[in-house]
Order: C-alpha cells, then sequence, then structure tokens
C-alpha cells in the first residue's frame, strides 16, 4: 500500500471522530450540561447542537420531566414513644440542570434523607391517632420544606404524600379491638334509638287507637242509652195502656157476668148441680186417700138453694126487672162504646218521651213516633171484632162503628 494512501485514510478516520466529537443530539424533555476545559460552558436544550472536539465535553444528562421517587419505609416515633414506618412518595422535578449537577452531588440521596429527617421533626410533634388522621397536614408541611430546601440544587418538589403509616402489630391488634368496640357501641346505640322511636311509635298508635275506642265506645253507650231510655218510656206506655185497657175489659167482663146472671134468675137446682160439679175436684189430689162426706150435706144444700131464692124469700142476686118486664140493665142494653177508648195520652205526647238527639242526629236514625191509641182504636174498630155485622147486632153497634146509647 502505498503511503499516500494510508495518510488519506488516516485524515479520514481523523475527521470521522472530529466529526462524531463535535456534533452532539439532546432528546426532548432532556438537557446536557457541557464543560469546557473542566469548566460549566453551557446548557444543551433538545435539539442538534455541536461540539468543539477535543476541548467541550458533556458533563450529564439530566430528564427535565417530573419524576417520582418512592422511598422505603422510615422508622418514626411519635409523642405518645410509638414506633411507626411510614412510606413517603415525593414528586419533583428538575428546573435547572446547573444546580442539579453542580449544587448537589446526588440529589435523589440528599432528598431521601432530608425526607426522612423532616417527617420525624413533623410526626415527633404527633401522637399516633393524630399522625393518622392528619395526613394532609404532614404532607403539606413535607412539601414546604423540601421545596424550600431543594430549591438551590434546581429542583421543584410538586407533592408528597404518605403512602403508608405502619403501627406495631401490638398497637394494630389494640386499635382493631378499639375499632370493633367502637363500632359494637355504635350499632348498639342505633339499636336502642331504633328500638326506642319504635317503642315511641307503638305507644303512640295505641294511645289513638285507645282514644278513638273510647270515643267510640262513648258514643255507642250514648246511643245505647238513649235507644234503652226510649224504649223503656215506649214499653212502659204500652203497658200503662195495656193495663188500662184491661182493667176496662176485666171491668166491663165482670158487669157484663153479674148483669147475666141476674138476668138468667139461676133456681137452687142450678146451685146444687154447680155445687156437686167442684166435688169431684176436691177429691182430687195424691194426697187424698179417702173423703167422707159430712151429714149435714143436704143442710147445706138446703141452705144454699134457700140462699138462692128456693123459699120464700127473695135470693140475693134478684135485680129489679124494667117496666117492659124485662131483666137487663136499665140503660136497654151493654154500652160498648168506650171499650177501646184511653184517658191516657199519647206516648209521643208525654214530656218523658221527647228525646233531644241533636248531638247524634246525624249518626242515627231518627226514632218513629208511635201511633196514637185513637189511631190504634179507629184501625181495631175497622178491622177488629168491631168490624163484624154480628158483633154489632148483637152489642147494638151501629155500622159507623159508634156505640148507641
Amino acid at each position: 500500500m502505498e503511503p499516500a494512501l494510508i495518510a488519506l485514510l488516516v485524515v479520514a478516520v481523523l475527521v470521522i471522530v472530529l466529526l462524531a466529537k463535535s456534533v452532539t443530539i439532546v432528546p426532548q424533555a432532556q438537557a446536557k450540561v457541557v464543560e469546557r476545559l473542566g469548566r460549566y460552558s453551557r446548557t444543551l436544550s433538545p435539539g442538534l447542537s455541536i461540539l468543539v472536539p477535543f476541548i467541550d465535553r458533556v458533563r450529564a444528562t439530566i430528564d427535565l420531566r417530573e419524576q417520582v421517587v418512592s422511598f422505603p419505609p422510615q422508622p418514626v416515633i411519635t409523642a405518645d414513644n410509638l414506633q411507626v414506618g411510614i412510606d413517603t412518595v415525593v414528586y419533583f422535578q428538575v428546573t435547572d440542570p446547573r444546580l442539579a449537577v453542580y449544587g448537589i452531588a446526588n440529589y435523589i440521596t440528599g432528598m431521601e434523607q432530608l425526607t426522612t429527617t423532616t417527617l420525624r421533626n413533623v410526626v415527633g410533634g404527633l401522637n399516633l391517632e393524630g399522625a393518622l388522621t392528619g395526613r394532609d397536614g404532614i404532607n403539606s408541611q413535607l412539601r414546604s420544606v423540601l421545596d424550600g430546601t431543594t430549591g438551590p440544587w434546581g429542583l421543584r418538589v410538586a407533592r408528597v404524600e404518605i403512602k403508608a403509616i405502619d403501627p406495631p402489630l401490638s398497637i394494630q391488634d389494640s386499635m382493631e379491638k378499639q375499632m370493633r368496640a367502637d363500632r359494637d357501641k355504635r350499632a348498639i346505640i342505633l339499636t336502642a334509638e331504633g328500638q326506642r322511636q319504635a317503642a315511641i311509635t307503638s305507644a303512640e298508635g295505641e294511645k289513638a287507637a285507645a282514644i278513638l275506642s273510647a270515643e267510640g265506645k262513648k258514643q255507642a253507650a250514648i246511643l245505647e242509652a238513649e235507644a234503652e231510655r226510649q224504649s223503656r218510656i215506649l214499653r212502659a206506655e204500652g203497658e200503662r195502656a195495656a193495663l188500662f185497657l184491661q182493667a176496662q175489659g176485666q171491668a166491663k167482663s165482670i158487669e157484663t157476668v153479674f148483669q147475666a146472671i141476674h138476668d138468667g134468675k139461676p133456681d137452687q137446682g142450678l146451685l146444687a148441680y154447680q155445687y156437686l160439679q167442684t166435688l169431684p175436684q176436691i177429691a182430687q189430689g195424691d194426697a187424698n186417700k179417702m173423703w167422707i162426706v159430712p151429714s149435714e150435706f143436704s143442710k147445706a144444700l138446703e141452705g144454699l138453694a134457700n140462699l138462692g131464692g128456693a123459699g120464700e124469700g127473695r135470693s140475693w142476686m134478684d135485680v129489679q126487672s124494667d117496666g117492659n118486664g124485662s131483666r137487663g140493665p136499665k140503660d136497654g142494653g151493654l154500652d160498648t162504646s168506650s171499650w177501646f177508648e184511653s184517658q191516657v195520652p199519647a206516648a209521643a205526647d208525654q214530656p218523658e218521651a221527647r228525646i233531644e238527639l241533636s248531638s247524634i242526629a246525624d249518626t242515627t236514625p231518627a226514632v218513629p213516633t208511635p201511633p196514637s191509641l185513637s189511631e190504634v182504636t179507629a184501625e181495631v174498630r175497622e178491622s177488629g171484632p168491631a168490624a163484624d155485622p154480628a158483633v154489632r147486632e148483637q152489642f147494638g153497634t151501629p155500622d159507623d162503628g159508634t156505640t148507641s146509647p
């Protein structure tokens, strides 16, 4: 090989090396710190950049995106002397690559140590319950301290989060028991409140039902008492009228029988026959084993006959005959005009029968007023025995329903 060709190849290799050393490409979201002869020269932005070969050198490549760093659990002692392990997560971003390279040797390690010390300082002033419930406050304090401290390092702390707080197993067991006790307590309280509310509601319902039942019984008792009172008044009125009419009928019957006996003029034989008819009735009975006819029986019959007018004397049943020779009432016959008449006022006209039911007029039907006695008498005369022509002829009642004197 010729020396010229070798020299040309050497020159070509040198040119390629120089080009490789002088040209660099920076990716997006990254930055490169360039040193010239060992001193900081400039920071290369994304894109194609030219360097001076053998004079400029890329010291470090910095990622400008927001980064997430999770630190392992750190032992921290709380204010109530309990050791807990706390995991933290830090979100940060490099804002100045030069400071990130020259401000601190390793900003990740520095941030971890700073987070641990700050966390112990913040949590050391809180008890376990405060640390468990006050995570937002702890996060805010950590972010404030880290952001202020890492500013000279060219870092910006965006957010700090506590991932987990792990108390000791004995404390976890106690917390679970306490939580279970609290939940049981709340369950018992809620159950008691529900039972209390149910009892109150049931009592109110029973009270309303009892009030309504009492009102109903009261109305029913009032209506029943009014109906019973009205019924008793009407029954008493009817019984009084019936007794009065019965007494009038008995009086008329006795008068008629007595008048018939007088008109029949009974003799001694009839009286003796009636006496003999009663003798078998006297002998009847389980206790009558033997009956003796008295020896004075004939004299008794004779006395009865004389009492009946068999002798010369007059009988006590004799009545005076009228001028026509007939024996009967002087008024010419049996007067039946007042048989069905009563001097008792109508039931509706009685003062005690007038019941005012204004308070229950809307709930109970009105009691119908019974017909007066005169209307009943007229109806009996029209449809009863008085309507029979034979009866009218016997008692001397004309066809218009009135009785002749």
